[in-house]
Order: structure tokens, then sequence, then C-alpha cells
């Protein structure tokens, strides 16, 4: 016994070491995301990506963490040779000749087969993008404002505050110049009920006394 408590003492400093070691080891790599839009075609059963203003083409890997698939395949239906697709995944090297890589899609923002596509105007600096039908509207929103478009009305430009809800809910209000606007948004598919376009939000915008129903999904300047 006595000489127990000095050997105790005489490996501390060696489980010390060991914790430390373990406490300090640097995780291991992990495949970084990549936000990308692009023109999507389907070849001998393969979607290929060819992201905008570049000459590569990508292997969009469906790993069943979504349904992108089955949603080109009903727009290629539709009579689409194309499709514009709005997507976050992980990339890698392809294991296929002829291909310069391959992306995982963790997030599909908006898939469509019609629209500007590449050349969407100010698509960049937009935080967020919603539209609806019966009647029609759109609003875009930046970090300066938003923007309510609607047929045969000047253009409603108003400040908001966001609002993050449980769920990965949030919502935008503005009450300035008489108006009262709230647009609320949930991650859920959401699709176009003129164009067929998948979007990853669905929206309610209540104008006034009026509420109406579209889909939504960020623009270049959000990704969360």
């Amino acid at each position: 016994m006595p000489y127990v408590r000095p050997l105790l003492f005489a490996l501390l400093p060696l489980f010390a070491g060991c914790q430390l070691f373990s406490v300090y080891t640097p995780p291991s790599p992990t495949a970084a995301q990549q936000r990308l839009q692009g023109e999507l075609r389907l070849q001998q059963g393969k979607l290929l990506l060819r992201p905008c203003g570049e000459q590569r083409q990508l292997e969009v890997i469906n790993d069943g963490s979504n349904d992108i698939a089955r949603e080109a395949a009903t727009l290629f239906a539709d009579g689409n040779e194309q499709l514009f697709v709005d997507l976050r995944g992980t990339a890698g090297a392809s294991k296929q000749a002829g291909l310069d890589g391959e992306i995982s899609p963790s997030q599909v923002y908006r898939l469509q087969g019609e629209g500007p596509a590449c050349n969407e105007p100010g698509f960049s600096s937009l935080l967020l993008r919603a539209s609806g039908h019966e009647p029609d509207w759109s609003l875009g929103v930046s970090e300066k404002g938003l923007v309510l478009l609607r047929p045969d009305q000047e253009p409603l430009a108003l400040p908001y505050v966001e609002e993050q809800l449980p769920g990965g809910n949030f919502n935008l209000s503005s009450e300035a110049n008489g108006q009262r606007l709230e647009l609320w948004l949930a991650p859920q598919r959401c699709v176009d009920s003129m164009s067929g376009a998948v979007q990853h939000l669905s929206a309610e915008l209540r104008l006034n006394d009026k509420v109406l129903r579209g889909c939504a999904s960020f623009g270049g300047a959000r990704s969360q």
C-alpha cells in the first residue's frame, strides 16, 4: 500500500496526456457543401448538371435524401428538354469517364422548366423570392427591403422585419405607408400551380385583409 499512492501520482501526467491528446485531435475532414445553379439534362438515365457560366458537367447523385430524380422526371415528361436547378450539395470526383465530377444534393431550392434560369436579373442580391397566382403576385426580398409586384398596380416597396419561428418557419412583416404586409414561410415542398416548378418553401402572403398563397425559395444571397 505505501507504494500505491506515489505510483498513482506518477501515472497522472500520463493519463492527462492521453486526455489532452483525445481532446485536441483534429476532427476528420468533411466534404464542403457547394451551392450551384445551372442547366439540368437527362442523358442515358443520368442527371447531368452544367453550372451557370461553366462548361463542366457534373452527375447529380440521388442518394435518397431528396426527390430530385422524381421531380425532374415529372418536368421532363412535360416536354422540357432541359431544366434549371438551384441546389446545395457535396461535390466529389466522378467515377464516370467524360464527366468533371459529381454532386450529392442536400437541399434543392428550386427546379423549373421555364423562366430566366441563369439569366435571372438581380438573383445574386436576392435573399428570397416568392410568387403565387389567382391573382398573380411576386415578391423579392433583399437586405434593403422588399418589393411586391402585382398586375396593373404600382410596385409596393417596403422595409421589413424578419422573425424566426420553431420548426424552420419564419415570417417577414412590414407596416408602412398605410399598408400591413406579412409573408409566412414554411420549409416544405411547394409546386407552382401554373408552371409546375418545385420550390423548397411554401408561402402565404397577407396583405391588409387579403390572403394569397404561393411558393418561395432562397435567392443567391441566402442559403439558410
